[in-house]
């Protein structure tokens, strides 16, 4: 659908900035809300004090116990980049600190599906050689698991819930929970991912045992947490939650240990597969080339070849794990493609005419693969600006009526999909058996035979909080650049500026520009030399998956949405334009 390019609005009356940053970062911070000093600091010294997390004191308390007595603890994660990350800092962290019997388990989402449930807590008595876990730890999941704390407290083992999930009106069953977004909570960054979580409650567990000289008593070395952080950052940035200012925090001290090369020989491995540069390393990268191939193992098959690679001390078996992870991913990119286009196709046989389309999307074809749909959601998504369902068959070999179906949501600013599931759940109660999420991306469940229920009950609660106008794609600009302002200095200052990522988004300017040469390389990605303004300065752009009807065009100029970025090439540094957004103009 069409775009328009929209400037954000600035308050520059209240910049306090330090003089020494350069205008346009002033501008592009002030656009963010940004105005003093101390709202841009990095310093570990300025995350929010773990004391702050309803249930920390509690959960500590259990984990000192189990330290201890040396219970068999085991870690219950999820099935995406931020369990797989929750799940190997949890394991690895307490390992560090004298636990000889912790192991991890990651439903497999074919067969178990999402979360602590009863079948995977049946599943966990007998998953260790060690015998039946003495302590449960859920890591990115478990607010919801209802039913599966009270299998667990049945069989009489404790439970330690660490999420991040908006909690529901009942809560678990657990010896513990700890979330920041449980009622009552006062932690005042909601955004935590759930690695972050994890992160917070074993910094407290360390400061704990320190007090009480558990490392000097069984001589083991105090483990050193920042060791930690390329884990909580590669989970943070690929669980798409906003980066507030302690999430930034977090992101930018782990992005600096992986460029320093201070990092999990899985993620130095991730990076080398990625094609690249560990010590160029930006947020992006982990959202955009890590975090996929990490995700590709709970999408086609099992996490736990991610979850391994990412605890491996051995150089050459993460670089094994991460290969297949590549593979992996390069499969994942197949099937998506196809379902993409089989989507576009239904879509367009509701309407050719994009206005028509229900503002809220529901798609499902009987041969779409479950491990994909959220990847297919949210390309739609970005492609007619409207939250989108994406279902496909709960049960592969299943395709009656009675079958189940998996829908994963996506979401559009200004509509809150945890929100409008619960909102469709009070005025159909029996239509979806299970659901949850967040604002921005959400699950479901229900029966194939619903589907149609669903759908029209979705598109009308969308309807009943956008409208037209909402659903008119926006590109957000920080401005122009003059001609001197592409430059390698101020290219790099954006760039050391981030991380950039979700609610902080990264600079994006526009401006018109001459189309002076324009190819395409690769399969569809266009390549330009610009003219700068009715100067002689010539910039070098690209941008990516263009549409090929449509360029090279044979304008003269074009008005384009852009990021200013460095350019690598046999060691020497230019400026380039990553293009967002192109208009033909003068055509």
């Amino acid at each position: 659908m069409e775009k328009s390019i929209v400037r954000r609005e600035l308050n520059l009356s209240e910049l306090e900035l330090a003089g020494s940053i350069h205008p346009i970062l002033k501008r592009v911070y002030a656009a963010r809300g940004i105005c003093k000093q101390d709202e841009i600091q990095r310093d570990l010294k300025g995350l929010i004090s773990a004391a702050e997390l309803k249930g920390i004191d509690g959960a500590v308390e259990l984990l000192v116990t189990a330290l201890q007595q040396q219970k068999r603890i085991l870690i219950v994660g999820d099935f995406d980049v931020d369990g797989a990350t929750s799940s190997a800092l949890g394991v690895l962290a307490l390992r560090k600190m004298g636990a000889q019997h912790v192991d991890y388990l990651v439903p497999n989402r074919f067969e178990y599906g999402y979360g602590l449930t009863p079948e995977i807590v049946d599943a966990a008595e007998t998953h260790s050689n060690d015998g039946p876990p003495d302590l449960l730890i859920t890591v990115d999941n478990g607010i919801a698991s209802i039913e599966g704390v009270n299998r667990a407290k049945e069989k009489g083992w404790q439970v330690l819930v660490t999420d991040h999930h908006l909690a529901g009106d009942l809560l678990p069953n657990a010896d513990v929970i700890v979330n920041p977004n449980q009622i009552d909570c006062p932690f005042p960054s909601k955004s935590l991912a759930g690695v972050g979580v994890i992160f917070y409650v074993m910094t407290a567990l360390r400061t704990k045992l320190r007090s009480l000289n558990w490392f000097e008593k069984n001589a083991i070395d105090v483990p050193n947490m920042a060791q930690f952080l390329d884990l909580v950052a590669l989970g943070t940035v690929a669980d798409v939650v906003p980066l507030d200012s302690n999430n930034r925090i977090l992101v930018h001290h782990g992005l600096r240990r992986i460029r320093a090369g201070l990092c999990r020989p899985g993620v130095k491995a991730l990076v080398e597969v990625s094609n690249r540069k560990l010590n160029r390393l930006v947020a992006s990268d982990l959202g955009f080339s890590l975090g996929p191939r990490l995700n590709a193992a709970g999408r086609l098959d099992d996490m736990s070849r991610g979850i391994e690679c990412l605890l491996t001390d051995s150089d050459w078996q993460a670089k094994e794990l991460a290969l297949e992870l590549d593979s992996l991913n390069g499969d994942r990119k197949k099937i998506e493609e196809g379902m993409r286009q089989n989507a576009m196709e239904s879509l367009q046989n509701i309407s050719l005419d994009e206005l028509a389309l229900p503002f809220g999307v529901c798609l499902f074809d009987d041969s779409w693969h479950q491990g994909v749909i959220g990847i297919v959601a949210s390309r739609i998504k970005d492609r007619y600006n409207r939250p989108v369902v994406a279902f496909a068959l709960a049960d592969e070999s299943a395709n009656e009526d009675g079958a189940e179906i998996k829908g994963s949501a996506r979401s559009v600013p200004g509509f809150h999909l945890k929100d409008a599931l619960d909102a469709i759940c009070k005025r159909h109660p029996h239509l979806m058996k299970k659901f949850g999420g967040h604002a921005m991306a959400a699950g479901l469940t229900l029966d194939k035979s619903q589907y149609e229920v669903f759908a029209k009950a979705f598109d009308e609660e969308v309807r009943s909080h956008l409208n037209a106008t909402d659903l008119i794609g926006e590109i957000k600009s920080d401005g122009e650049l003059e001609a001197t302002d592409f430059s390698l200095i101020l290219a790099q200052e954006l760039r050391d500026a981030g991380p950039w990522g979700q609610a902080f988004p990264e600079p994006l300017f526009d401006g018109e520009f001459r189309l002076i040469q324009q190819r395409i390389v690769g399969e569809k990605h266009l390549k330009m030399v610009l003219g700068v303004g009715n100067e002689d300065r010539i910039i070098d752009a690209i941008a990516f998956n263009v549409d090929l009807e449509h360029w090279p065009s044979s304008a003269h100029s074009a008005r384009i949405a852009y990021r200013l970025d460095i350019n690598e090439f046999r060691d020497k540094q230019s400026v380039q334009l990553m293009v967002e957004h192109l208009e033909p103009m003068n055509l």
